[in-house]
């Protein structure tokens, strides 16, 4: 069915949206160093190093993936760009993460999280009363280096965490503006049933294998 056309049916309307003040994507990558670590327990007994039957490997996520920062602090900082005097702000965030370590033994395999911290700062227009927003459009780990004390049955290990970051300033504002309502689409239509075709041949090499007898 055709929907009834909705052009030129505008509304003077009012909407709560947030605006972004600044917007920001970089890339990091920061080391882990873990000594002395304990291994695992599973059903309250730990495994040992002799469990361990290949690689240990590494997952990470943010602690919190609804709050994945603590702003801890922001401060005025005075700049000039294209000859015009800005203040800005200097936000220092800390991030929270878990890596979870995957120990493979002939049991299966053992999961170990382990949650970190990782303090940063942006050079932001973050004024006062702005949230601060991370989001992560890629977020992996890898074990550059895994240690085993066979005595202790502990574990030393450098973790090295790859990101890519958004980073935006927003702030909560009311809108009013002019807009046309939104219309559907047009119904695709059913494809029909296709045309019988005749299959590709091969007259060089069948019949009569090219010879002509």
């Amino acid at each position: 069915m055709q929907a009834n056309n909705l052009n030129g049916g505008q509304e003077l309307l009012c909407i709560n949206t947030s605006k972004v003040y600044d917007w920001i994507l970089n890339e990091a990558s920061f080391d882990l160093t873990l000594v002395d670590e304990d291994l695992p327990t599973v059903d309250e007994e730990t495994i040992t190093c002799d469990d361990i039957i290949g690689p240990v490997t590494c997952e990470v996520a943010p602690t919190d993936p609804d709050n994945p920062i603590d702003v801890l602090s922001r401060e005025d900082r005075p700049f000039v760009i294209d000859g015009a005097e800005i203040t800005l702000q200097l936000v220092t965030v800390r991030k929270n993460f878990t890596v979870t370590f995957s120990f493979p033994t002939a049991d299966g395999v053992v999961e170990l999280p382990l949650d970190f911290s990782r303090c940063e700062q942006f050079i932001l227009c973050a004024p006062t009363g702005t949230e601060i927003e991370v989001s992560y459009t890629d977020l992996d780990c890898f074990i550059c280096t895994f240690d085993c004390d066979e005595v202790d049955d502990t574990f030393d290990a450098l973790v090295t965490v790859r990101l890519c970051q958004s980073i935006q300033s927003t702030f909560p504002v009311t809108l009013e503006l002019v807009a046309d309502f939104c219309q559907p689409r047009d119904i695709l239509p059913t494809p029909a049933c296709p045309t019988p075709t005749m299959p590709p041949q091969c007259p060089v090499l069948f019949p009569n294998n090219g010879t002509g007898d």
